[in-house]
């Protein structure tokens, strides 16, 4: 690693340390909204059951069904998730579906 890029990655973990403790003018907060998906609506546009979109996207069953009946809400790295997957589904399954290696 470079001196330059040593010291760039220094000065940025200073400031965020600073910024932890109270520095406010040593760092900005962005907030990103991400809005709440229709887990339902989505998994029957693909035409999957609970159990199938389940299994296909890496969530439990019962997290889908809590959703599904409002019981719980999907937060944080969950809403993301499902937001990727209503706009493109087939790129969440290339993302989490093993490649297949060629034997040479």
């Amino acid at each position: 690693m470079s001196k330059k890029a040593h010291d760039a990655i220094m000065a940025g973990l200073e400031d965020a340390l600073a910024f932890v403790h109270g520095d406010k003018a040593r760092g900005k907060i962005h907030r990103v909204r991400v809005p709440d998906t229709n887990v339902a609506k989505l998994r029957k546009r693909l035409g999957l059951s609970q159990g199938r979109f389940a299994a296909a996207f890496g969530v439990n069953v019962g997290t889908i069904r809590n959703w599904e009946q409002g019981i719980r809400r999907p937060d944080g790295p969950a809403r993301v998730l499902l937001r990727v997957i209503e706009r493109n589904p087939q790129a969440v399954l290339d993302a989490i579906t093993p490649r297949r290696t060629s034997a040479t």
